[in-house]
């Protein structure tokens, strides 16, 4: 016998001793259920009253911030019934303007607008506290007659484009926060307008229907399809009711719906009455969609999973592609919702990608995080989640703007006591993941995903069956008025209608709930009565949880059993034994293939470019990447280094495309990039490299004074800093003379360099025609040429000299990486050129400036240079038989990058002549295709002799696929000296090959 019984026998029989203890005992219960009864009953009522107020309203919603309208989607060109609200701050808690705007974007799933922020510690609060802007995007009760889910998407786009314009002077793109079904509507206009959206943070946003083991998933298999959903809003006049989906919310766990949350406010009715009735303010603010909206929604999300592979088209046959996204996406999830569980918010990763090379081909970069236990709801209510992880989401958004592309797991925990960086109880770190482990939580199933490729093919025969023969009836037999009476009698609603203030009884109920308040007579906690009560609710608990888990397991199996059946196996096209995908991987097209090769080419000719800031970050990421995982406090160290040096304004958008760059060279070439960093600072004065050396050096110093360094970090530090210090000891004995061209990058640093990558790293790619060893002594005064005309000469003789001197530069793949811009220049540089053209829309970061024209007295870049072609391995190389990059590379810091880093930042491969276009698989955009080598090909040069084309047409960005929204550059002209139209200025390159054209 447990100490438990023998306490309540003791009690027992102490009261069959006592009789009158029993009777005070029992009455004492039996009034403080009585009262709790009268009090359960009247909040019920006060609940219905709520609903039926909320209903005559001409925008209900459940915000608990004052906001302002900035713009309604009923003004849009296709109108749409969403809005957009400034959220005002609060007098003691301005923003800050420098700051980037908060977008938070509310779920329209069957409930009404406002849990973004429903309370103080939500998604707005975080974003306020932070000293954010903030904007939030709602919806009207009823959609525009015809109304599209395209159309929501472009009014989303939309409103992302005026947040932006409405704080020109904010340090990036705006943040959207994309709750639930907001989520994946706020990717779809991300997919296909990248260029104006900032971080993307999804808050229990499902975007892969067929992963996990979730049982809603099963629910249009078993019902036959979508015919039903066709039929619903077809007796709903047009119009689908949400009420259905909140329906299908509750029915996931009837323990709650039935038993729990009512038990909850019966038993704490003195203090659950607030927090019940606003909850359900929310809870029972029904909406509608219209007909064409949620059949969209079922057939091609809900049923055919069509988002997550790249399968969705819209109207005007633009792909949406997840891929084309070029902002961070956040993923917040939980285990403990029963919604979308992490297997559905994950699962769009392992469907898009086939490796972790594939995600940084496309310059993604995608940050995760798990809640063990809060719900679905209380991923966007939860007061512990909105002043733990969205307030640090929020606080640390900047930063995780700035982390370089793949797949990375955050982590928020407290603070530890001893910290002096961070003043804030939590602190959020960040470790490198990859996609095995999105798939351990995904769990892909290639066979579970043929019964369902069977069941959406099913439902597509039963929609037509059903449009052909039933549908004209039903809605030949439906009105307007038929549409309200089965709308009024829904179950949902007669919950809140069937119980007000109007009902004969209600009057008197509120009478009496006034009375008790006033005279309350609570029981004793240890009332045996009372714990009965708790013990019998508990019970019912379980009851109806193993009737949930066993009426799953039947789901799953009546599922499994009919649509894994070798007849219905048939209609989706799988025969028995059939190993074929049920969905095409949209990664695996040979196009797609063709492209990341290129993209990976491309990063062979980055080894050696570059100055201070990519040797800087370069040594950082070799220091970090010992770590495994860094946290935010290296971000504080780095802005109090900032402010004690003074090191002036930083473009953000610029900063961001050189780490994204120097991460992807460093993946890349492992080792070989970090033994190339004397290379880079081989053009800069001992004082200069020796400073950057010291920042490293403190900002290192003070994270390991909060957290000891492991072994391999102190290592990894020593040897960058000892790279740094040998470049300035060089410089300090050779001055800026060529040798650092003409000697192998180990060679630079051959007191800490190996003797194996002495044999490397002159190599710009890894397939050199010939060792670097090997340099015939005749190229030897073609470089001196080269570096005094970069050295410390004057800007006009360096202008003429590389435009006069037949250097031999290698020529660069045509295609960049996609973090490829001109953005990795030294803090300290001098005025520089503008870009060669604008950045495309494959980079989606920013716009790197006005044109400008390409004076005469401009320092030339080598790369800018004739070539030749070599016969083994069809690049340029020098005379030498080894790329002449490094040399190239080490142009004066006061430059911008070479002209094919920073005129072809597109993703397209530059052809010859011709004009063709390597078309990587579904990457356009509505405005102008993402690749602009998809939609637009440049002009054949007929006028230019044959050799300069092939010689040129690889690096000529006048002459690859440009940007739709500009017209293409027309051809040069035989005579070398075409002008090119003025939104598309000539590149410097460009210039500097015409001057030796015509030389």
């Amino acid at each position: 016998m447990t100490d438990k019984s023998r306490d309540d026998s003791t009690a027992w029989s102490s009261w069959m001793m006592n009789p009158w203890n029993l009777g005070q005992t029992v009455s004492s219960y039996f009034v403080d259920a009585w009262q709790r009864t009268i009090l359960y009953a009247d909040i019920e009522r006060q609940v219905g009253d709520q609903y039926q107020t909320q209903r005559k309203l001409d925008v209900p919603n459940v915000l608990n911030f004052p906001a302002e309208l900035v713009m309604s989607g009923l003004t849009l060109p296709r109108p749409v019934n969403y809005l957009m609200v400034r959220i005002l701050a609060p007098d003691d808690q301005p923003t800050d303007p420098s700051k980037r705007p908060f977008l938070v974007v509310d779920p329209r799933a069957g409930h009404g607008p406002g849990i973004g922020g429903f309370k103080s510690d939500s998604e707005i609060g975080a974003a306020l506290q932070a000293g954010h802007p903030c904007y939030f995007v709602g919806f009207l009760p009823d959609p525009v007659p015809g109304q599209t889910v395209e159309d929501v998407m472009r009014a989303h786009a939309a409103f992302v484009s005026k947040a932006a314009e409405l704080h020109p002077e904010s340090q990036g793109k705006p943040v959207v926060i994309g709750n639930c079904q907001a989520g994946w509507q706020v990717m779809m206009a991300a997919a296909v307008w990248p260029e104006l959206f900032g971080p993307l943070i999804l808050a229990g946003a499902p975007l892969s229907y067929w992963a996990g083991r979730n049982p809603m998933r099963y629910a249009g298999g078993l019902l036959g399809g979508s015919w039903l959903t066709a039929m619903t809003s077809d007796l709903g006049n047009g119009r689908f009711d949400g009420a259905w989906l909140v329906k299908n919310f509750e029915n996931l766990d009837p323990a709650n719906t039935l038993w729990t949350k009512q038990y909850n406010v019966y038993a704490k009715a003195d203090t659950e009455a607030e927090r019940y009735i606003g909850f359900e303010k929310y809870w029972g603010g029904y909406v509608f969609l219209n007909d064409v909206e949620m059949q969209y929604i079922v057939d091609n999300l809900f049923i055919g999973n069509k988002l997550s592979t790249a399968q969705l088209l819209t109207s005007d046959g633009i792909r949406i592609d997840l891929r084309n996204i070029r902002s961070p996406i956040v993923v917040f999830s939980s285990f403990g919702d029963n919604i979308t569980p992490p297997a559905q918010a994950l699962g769009w990763i392992t469907d898009l990608y086939l490796d972790d090379d594939d995600v940084r081909s496309h310059d993604q970069t995608i940050v995760f995080t798990t809640h063990d236990r809060i719900g679905h709801l209380g991923i966007f209510v939860s007061g512990s989640v909105g002043s733990k992880e969205h307030r640090k989401f929020a606080s640390t958004i900047d930063q995780i703007d700035l982390l370089p592309a793949g797949i990375y797991r955050a982590t928020v925990e407290e603070t530890p006591d001893d910290d002096t960086l961070l003043n804030d109880p939590y602190l959020m770190s960040v470790r490198q993941s990859n996609l095995a482990e999105i798939a351990e939580i995904v769990q892909p199933d290639p066979e579970s995903d043929r019964r369902f490729a069977a069941a959406a093919r099913l439902s597509e025969i039963n929609l037509a069956f059903y449009k052909s023969t039933l549908q004209p009836w039903v809605k030949a037999l439906t009105t307007p008025y038929t549409a309200a009476l089965l709308e009024t009698l829904h179950p949902m609603r007669l919950s809140y209608e069937s119980w007000t203030s109007t009902h004969p009884w209600a009057a008197t109920i509120h009478q009496w709930a006034e009375n008790i308040s006033q005279q309350r007579q609570t029981v004793d906690k240890d009332n045996l009565f009372l714990e009965a009560q708790e013990n019998f609710s508990q019970a019912m608990e379980r009851i109806l949880n193993n009737y949930r888990d066993r009426r799953d397991s039947i789901y799953q199996i009546w599922f499994d059993t009919v649509y894994g059946s070798p007849l219905l196996m048939a209609l989706a096209g799988h025969a028995p034994g059939d190993s074929a995908p049920a969905r095409p991987h949209p990664g695996s097209s040979p196009e797609h293939l063709a492209f990341v090769r290129q993209q990976m080419h491309r990063l062979d000719g980055l080894l050696n470019e570059g100055g201070l800031l990519e040797a800087a970050l370069r040594g950082l990421f070799h220091i970090a990447k010992q770590r495994h995982s860094v946290d935010e406090r290296y971000h504080h160290a780095a802005m109090r280094l900032r402010e004690q040096y003074d090191t002036g304004h930083v473009d953000i958008e610029k900063m961001r495309a050189a780490i994204r760059e120097q991460a992807l060279v460093l993946a890349h070439h492992g080792h070989k990039a970090v033994e190339a960093i004397p290379h880079l600072l081989s053009k800069h004065k001992p004082e200069e490299i020796r400073l950057v050396a010291s920042l490293i050096k403190k900002l290192i110093s003070a994270i390991d004074e909060q957290d000891a360094a492991p072994e391999a970090v102190v290592k990894a530090s020593e040897e960058v800093l000892g790279l740094f210090e040998a470049a300035a000891k060089q410089q300090e004995q050779g001055g800026r003379s060529s040798s650092a061209d003409d000697k192998p990058v180990a060679e630079t640093a051959s007191k800490v360099a190996t003797k194996a990558a002495a044999k490397t790293t002159p190599a710009v790619t890894r397939k050199s025609a010939a060792p670097a060893s090997a340099k015939p002594r005749t190229a030897q005064p073609v470089r001196k040429t080269a570096a005094k005309s970069t050295g410390t000469s004057s800007t006009g003789t360096s202008a003429k000299t590389a435009a006069t001197a037949p250097v031999k530069a290698a020529v660069k793949p045509a295609t960049k990486p996609l973090a490829q811009t001109t953005a990795g220049i030294p803090a300290h540089a001098a005025a520089k050129p503008a870009a060669d053209k604008p950045v495309s829309r494959s980079v989606g970061e920013t716009k790197v400036g006005a044109a400008t024209k390409v004076k005469s007295n401009a320092v030339a870049k080598p790369q800018a240079k004739s070539v030749e072609p070599s016969k083994e391995t069809g690049k340029a190389t020098s005379a030498a038989g080894t790329p002449v990059s490094g040399a190239a590379s080490s142009a004066a810091p006061a430059t911008s990058k070479s002209p094919a880093s920073t005129s072809a930042t597109t993703s397209s491969v530059a052809r010859p002549a011709t004009g063709s276009a390597t078309k990587p698989a579904a990457t356009s955009s509505a405005s102008g295709s993402l690749f602009p080598a998809e939609q637009t090909t440049s002009k054949p040069a007929a006028s230019v002799p044959a050799k300069a084309v092939s010689a040129d047409a690889k690096s000529d960005p006048v002459s690859t696929a440009t940007k739709p929204a500009v017209k293409s550059a027309p051809a040069l002209p035989a005579s070398g000296q075409g002008k090119v139209a003025a939104t598309k200025p000539a590149s410097t390159g460009a210039a500097s090959r015409t001057r030796q054209r015509k030389s």
